[in-house]
């Protein structure tokens, strides 16, 4: 079990900032209690996906889950599937165990870990069947693009992770970030675009957030992104 009250310092350049947020009581119980049962722990070594859950099964992982209610929306409905949550923030990870344990989920589980490390060391390749990515901070000053994780050299290491004809699923509503991930993905030959060359999602497949429905109430555009690894 973490530390609950230890912060991460002296880091290398990262594409989120540790939030320094207080854990509720319900988060706080539900990591001391869930933690061992629902949260994988990455000890710099290659994890066995099939080994996290009752059986093998098709693996969605998505990158920064936020509050996790997505993520627990669609792991309820689709039960046939595995699912494997990654988060650094720790009061998300909270009220997602708080889900799992509630509705008695097999089929997801989560790490609470720096994505780019569980990708280069922590999964094996060729694991993943569809990656996940929902409204990553934009870093919208210029010179702070260079933070988003969205970059060339990002999708070819998501790439030796995915399964053949496996699926990227993108989303933000940042039309500037939407446009440089339409970009970086458009350029990258291993990959193609479902719904055709630089076109949206316009009806994505997935649950509406909190975060979300507030933003459409504000006049917020949001863009969805689908490509399919072609190798």
């Amino acid at each position: 079990m973490p530390n609950l009250t230890s912060t991460e310092n002296n880091r290398p350049i990262r594409s989120y900032v540790i939030r320094s947020g207080r854990l509720t009581d319900a988060q706080r119980k539900a990591i001391e209690s869930y933690w061992d049962k629902y949260v994988v722990e990455f000890n710099n070594e290659t994890l066995d996906p099939n080994s996290l859950f009752e059986s093998p099964q098709k693996l969605t992982v998505e990158i920064g889950f936020g509050m996790g209610d997505s993520l627990l929306e669609m792991a309820k409905r689709s039960p046939e599937q595995n699912f494997l949550g990654i988060e650094v923030h720790q009061p998300g990870v909270g009220k997602l165990l708080n889900g799992i344990a509630e509705n008695e989920l097999t089929n997801l589980k989560l790490i609470c870990h720096d994505a780019r490390e569980i990708l280069e060391s922590g999964l094996p390749d060729h694991c993943i069947d569809r990656l996940l990515l929902f409204f990553p901070d934009p870093w919208h000053k210029k010179r702070h693009n260079k933070r988003r994780l969205v970059q060339p050299e990002f999708i070819e290491l998501l790439l030796r992770k995915l399964n053949k004809k496996a699926e990227l699923h993108f989303a933000t509503d940042w039309q500037a970030y939407a446009e440089h991930m339409m970009e970086v993905l458009e350029a990258n030959p291993s990959l193609e675009n479902v719904l055709g060359a630089q076109n949206y999602w316009p009806d994505p497949d997935r649950p509406v957030t909190k975060f979300e429905k507030r933003g459409q109430r504000l006049g917020h555009g949001v863009w969805d992104l689908r490509f399919r690894s072609k190798v």
